[in-house]
């Protein structure tokens, strides 16, 4: 059904052709075969917020870290005991001004990871095509993984991600990649 509403919406057109795409995964294993076969044609970021990174690790594959979302330590969601995300403002002009750096354009490979892919990895790499870039992916279950749903270690992510799939990884954030603004 949504796909004949993309159809009709692009046939008389209401959407562009990057609108009516929707990012794709692609693995970890992928993304690293990729970045290490075309490195200087891929522009892959880690959208995670910075602080975030410092507790759960970091991958040095990546070209940059610039968020997709900023915590706002300002405002405090009582009921789901968290706090409030909100989108970079800069995101777009950081992303352009990453690509610029490589020598790249807005038609070139950009994959883009999160935390478990879904929060903000696929939302950041939808964001980007419905701003005008053709051509972008992002990796599938995140950095972490997802969560177990059985036995003791219930609720921790030691399944699929870059960190649970043999992808590297440290504890440490490269000073040189970290976002600082």
């Amino acid at each position: 059904m949504k796909s004949l509403l993309v159809m009709l919406l692009f046939s008389f057109g209401l959407v562009t052709t990057a609108q009516a795409e929707e990012a794709l995964s692609v693995t970890p294993q992928e993304t690293l075969d990729m970045v290490q076969q075309q490195g200087d044609q891929v522009l892959f970021i880690d959208v995670r917020d910075p602080v975030e990174i410092m507790f759960i690790g970091f991958t040095d594959a990546v070209d940059l870290n610039i968020p997709f979302q900023m915590v706002d330590r300002t405002r405090f969601n009582e009921d789901k005991a968290v706090f409030a995300m909100d989108i970079n403002e800069n995101f777009v002009a950081e992303v352009d001004a990453a690509l610029a750096e490589k020598g790249l354009d807005r038609d070139s490979l950009i994959i883009t990871m999160c935390r478990s892919g879904s929060a903000r990895g696929k939302p950041s790499a939808d964001y980007l095509l419905e701003r005008g870039f053709t051509n972008v992916k992002y990796v599938d279950h995140g950095f972490q993984g997802d969560s177990l749903k059985e036995g003791p270690q219930k609720g921790m992510r030691l399944k699929n991600g870059w960190q649970n799939s043999g992808m590297p990884w440290t504890t440490k954030a490269n000073p040189e990649k970290i976002y600082r603004p």
